[in-house]
């Protein structure tokens, strides 16, 4: 490789770079600001959180003027589901360091928003991975950082068996995910996906079918899919609000784009399997993986009092919704995994805004719990209880707000495919968005019908509150002008400079002699 080459490719992961520099700095200044018995400078935390939005800017920035590069025979790849997927990180991990800004203490700051970088850095390399070996290293890149975010706060016992079930779960689900590439190396003698697409166009085998299996399975643990969402509601119940909201969205994003990587398999069209031979195979699987998680997740949600147990099991069942999307869109209808990706961006900032509104108005040093917190909040934080039910609403699907937008694309979606299963699944998620409406009602009740004293916290944290009301104006800007994004999960986007790495061929020669 030449030095124009290396150049050329660093060009294309310039937000990476702002990100990880900025980790850098992190965790080496930060040390050198806490004494020796842990005590740190008054305000440290808020530096901190503004240095990471300046990072976060400044990746803004390079990824509006990344050009698009077509080189799918290298570990990485820059096309449409790239772009897209940086843009979300970037506009929803500046959310996510409004909500941390007060939750964090100040002597851990520095790795606290140091790990939130690594975290939305490996994001975007899963969506830029174009080989079976950097798939797996930006998924890893992503959890290694969560295990120590979860750890860093340790309030109370809670928050320690939260970060070990987490540990645990997601160390078994790596180890599925790496088991089933290498189940796929070894069907196919190679790592990138172009490559094994080109191979599978003249069948598959035992091992393609297992090592596919143990990768759906591995990645569905991420995405909190039944029967792999059971650690969840621990998790959520013993996390901060702003980990909780961390939890419920990045780790969706990182799966699902995983799966959208994995079912296109090198191809240029996002949704579209290019072997075509796979379809007989997953789409029953993610067929009932999609309705056993909308009804599974719904149905539990019923039952619980904590807020973040209830939000846990929500999460479960939008994950059932997005799978709706992937099942009909992945096989050949772009709408479906457009449907996905639009929905992945409401889902984001109707959850974290949620989580926003529960930061800004806990107690110092805690997080409501249960949904009796929220009684008679509509009188002592009259604007905190208008925008939670503003999201509430939307996560409930409906007008006029973006999740009501997000679940008709699904469902039409979904009623458009060309199989019954997919009409199944469309009549599954109408019924199942309507059983929401019972238990998001629940907190709105709680809020504005429950007598009470409300939160304790008289004056709301303002960088949350902040974050709040971006999440509640995006979610009726997506209403009323949802065009933008709506083109950009469909891969349209502003016009990109001159591709300079063109693909280079596949030899099929080199392929079929390893069979």
């Amino acid at each position: 490789m030449t030095f124009d080459q290396i150049n050329n490719a660093t060009q294309f992961i310039l937000p990476e770079i702002a990100l990880i520099a900025t980790v850098c700095v992190m965790f080496l200044a930060g040390p050198f600001l806490v004494s020796e018995s842990g005590v740190a400078q008054s305000g440290l935390r808020h530096r901190w959180g503004f240095l990471s939005l300046l990072a976060l800017a400044a990746a803004g920035v390079f990824w509006w003027k990344t050009p698009l590069a077509a080189d799918v025979t290298g570990p990485f790849r820059l096309d449409s589901l790239t772009w897209y997927v940086r843009g979300l990180s970037i506009l929803l991990g500046s959310i996510i360091v409004l909500t941390m800004w007060n939750q964090v203490e100040d002597s851990r700051s520095a790795e606290c928003h140091a790990c939130l970088l690594t975290i939305l850095a490996g994001t975007n390399l899963t969506a830029a991975s174009n080989d079976l070996v950097s798939l797996f290293l930006a998924l890893e890149l992503v959890s290694i950082p969560t295990y120590i975010l979860l750890y860093l706060p340790r309030r109370d016992d809670a928050s320690r068996e939260a970060t070990i079930k987490y540990f645990l779960l997601s160390a078994f689900s790596s180890a599925m995910v790496l088991y089933g590439l290498a189940l796929l190396y070894g069907a196919t003698g190679t790592t990138n996906l172009a490559t094994i697409a080109a191979y599978l166009r003249s069948g598959w085998g035992p091992l393609v079918a297992l090592g596919s299996g143990l990768l759906i399975a591995g990645l569905a643990f991420r995405i909190t899919a039944v029967p792999f969402h059971f650690y969840a509601p621990d998790v959520f119940q013993g996390s901060p609000a702003f980990m909780a909201g961390m939890l419920s969205f990045i780790p969706k994003v990182v799966g699902f784009v995983a799966l959208i990587r994995f079912t296109t398999l090198g191809s240029s069209s996002v949704g579209f399997l290019e072997s075509g031979l796979l379809a007989g195979l997953l789409k029953p699987l993610l067929t009932a993986l999609a309705a056993l998680t909308m009804i599974v997740g719904n149905l539990m949600a019923f039952r619980q009092k904590n807020i973040h147990r209830l939000m846990a099991y929500s999460s479960v069942a939008h994950a059932g919704y997005m799978l709706v999307g992937l099942s009909v869109g992945a096989f050949g209808s772009l709408n479906g995994t457009s449907a996905l990706l639009f929905y992945l961006a409401t889902y984001g900032i109707m959850t974290l805004g949620v989580f926003a509104i529960l930061a800004a108005i806990s107690p110092p040093g805690r997080s409501l719990q249960n949904i009796e917190d929220l009684a008679g909040l509509s009188r002592h934080h009259s604007a905190s209880a208008f925008m939670m039910a503003i999201l509430l609403f939307s996560l409930t699907g409906l007008p006029p707000t973006a999740g009501f937008l997000g679940k008709l694309n699904l469902f039409l979606a979904a009623w458009s495919d060309a199989s019954p299963a997919g009409q199944y699944l469309a009549i599954i998620l109408a019924v199942n968005a309507a059983i929401s409406a019972y238990y998001y009602l629940r907190l709105i009740g709680a809020m504005y019908l429950n007598p009470g004293v409300g939160p304790s916290a008289s004056h709301p944290a303002p960088a949350p509150v902040a974050a709040a009301i971006i999440c509640c104006v995006l979610t009726i800007v997506l209403f009323a002008a949802p065009k933008h994004v709506w083109n950009a999960a469909e891969g349209k986007r502003p016009a990109a400079a001159p591709i300079t790495a063109q693909p280079a061929p596949i030899d099929e020669t080199a392929i079929s002699s390893t069979r």
